[in-house]
């Protein structure tokens, strides 16, 4: 809970100087379906930027953003302040 506070009160500063925090959705292209199968923490790891804005508990959205080089999805994430959705979703 300490750790999460600490996160929270990160994103509280961003916020008294930015509207929204735009992130990519994973940290590296998508890969094909069964492509990571037998590597369960890189599958795990492919989430972590989506996990800070659960863990600050902000609102958070992602929206499609194009295509990998092999033609694969990859999206972008918008997080915003507590009460924020209405923003996020303009």
């Amino acid at each position: 809970m300490q750790v999460r506070t600490l996160i929270k009160q990160d994103f509280d500063r961003a916020y008294e100087k930015v509207d929204v925090i735009i992130s990519p959705v994973s940290p590296t292209p998508p890969w094909k379906i069964g492509e990571k199968v037998s590597d369960p923490l890189a599958m795990y790891l492919s989430d972590v930027y989506t996990v800070t804005a659960n863990l600050a508990g902000v609102p958070g959205i992602s929206v499609p953003a194009g295509f990998s080089v092999d033609g694969l999805p990859i999206g972008i994430q918008f997080m915003g302040p507590h009460f924020s959705e209405e923003l996020l979703f303009k």
